[in-house]
């Protein structure tokens, strides 16, 4: 008979996840492959202080027992996995909050920043605590609404909504909240199935030319870092987390390949070669490290502010952020005949139709069409 044992495991933050632990292993319902491990979403606090904080970590424990004397009971009639009429009701938020801390601890920032927004609106909307035996799909109806009315929570002068696509990605968390406390019964019905997701808006990005990169190399910044960080971006199609965490023993130079970088994504975890230019490999060599970080320590906060002057000084009247140089890979590579195919790999897109978003802003043929009818009028040149 398996045995299954309640078990804790400490994070990076104050906080402790707890798991089962089956021994010996158990075949998972869905992946088909032994495991030992099945984590919970149930976090406790490492040093309790208050009484209310006490309390929190007691009901947490004993829900966690209610789950382990299920499983057993599953496993004794080998049904692990399967839906049964057992009622487990938890703090949505609470369990909400499990979820933005795991992110955290697998150290996908920009994940967690936004993950961590969406809790923020969550909490508010139900005042802080929601029962799962609460939800129904008329509260994910009010939730939807709220989402499109929500204001930004930021210290402005005039209180301002925040976009239809923030509030897109605020609902698909709670969506994927929703999933994950079905599989774990701790609601009775699909909700996720039946939501009906924000639909975004379309986006004008915005891309540099040719001519305004090399405007850009030729103007001073303060931060020089930044602007080799930000070029090479225009050069590779990188994001920043990945040229943040790029490293020497990394990166490549031999006949057949030229120079290339073995880059494992941050974004999607897929690992693949990635061939640069001459340019942006001088790029690189003109960084004053041989090992290690090849730019250093730097985090996105650092840049923004450097890089709006930067632009400023340049005299290049567009709304550009850091992202916006892997957008100007992208528009550029098209420009200059790459096919789509070819530039969806480069940029590391799992699907061509991610990419075909780039083709909106520099349509050929659209352009071709325009100059096709040329009228030679008197007074003009």
């Amino acid at each position: 008979m398996t045995k299954v044992t309640l078990r804790q495991k400490s994070l990076k933050t104050d906080k402790v996840s707890l798991y089962l632990d089956y021994y010996p292993p158990i075949i998972h319902p869905e992946t088909g492959k032994e495991t030992r491990r099945e984590f919970l979403n149930f976090h406790i606090l490492k040093t309790p202080k208050t009484q209310e904080e006490k309390k929190y970590n007691s009901d947490t424990l004993e829900l966690a027992s209610l789950v382990k004397s299920k499983r057993e009971v599953q496993l004794r009639n080998k049904e692990f996995g399967f839906k049964e009429n057992v009622n487990l009701s938890v703090d949505l938020v609470g369990f909400y909050q499990g979820i933005v801390d795991d992110y955290y601890n697998k150290g996908s920032k920009s994940n967690y920043n936004s993950w961590k927004a969406s809790l923020s609106h969550f909490s508010e909307f139900c005042n802080g605590l929601v029962m799962s035996n609460q939800l129904d799909l008329t509260f994910v109806k009010r939730y939807r609404n709220y989402l499109l009315n929500a204001e930004l929570r930021r210290n402005l002068e005039e209180p301002k909504k925040i976009s239809r696509n923030t509030a897109s990605s605020y609902f698909k968390n709670f969506v994927s909240v929703l999933k994950l406390a079905y599989k774990r019964n701790l609601i009775e019905k699909n909700l996720a199935e039946d939501a009906e997701f924000i639909k975004e808006e379309e986006t004008h990005r915005e891309y540099l030319t040719e001519e305004e990169l090399a405007k850009l190399w030729n103007t001073p910044i303060k931060i020089e870092k930044v602007k080799h960080m930000a070029l090479f971006s225009a050069l590779t199609g990188l994001r920043f987390v990945d040229i943040k965490n790029l490293d020497w023993k990394n990166i490549y130079s031999d006949k057949h390949q030229g120079n290339y970088i073995l880059l494992r994504e941050q974004k999607t975890q897929s690992i693949k070669n990635h061939p640069i230019s001459e340019t942006a490999y001088n790029i690189l060599k003109s960084q004053n490290t041989t090992e290690g970080l090849v730019f250093g320590d730097i985090e996105y906060p650092q840049i923004t502010r450097p890089l709006k002057l930067w632009l400023e000084e340049s005299g290049i009247n567009k709304k550009i952020s850091f992202h916006n140089f892997r957008h100007s890979y992208a528009t550029l590579q098209l420009a200059n005949g790459t096919d789509i195919y070819t530039v969806s790999k480069l940029l590391g897109h799992k699907n061509v139709s991610t990419t075909q978003i780039y083709t909106k802003v520099l349509d050929k043929n659209k352009i071709e069409a325009a100059n096709r009818i040329n009228l030679k009028l008197d007074g003009l040149s």
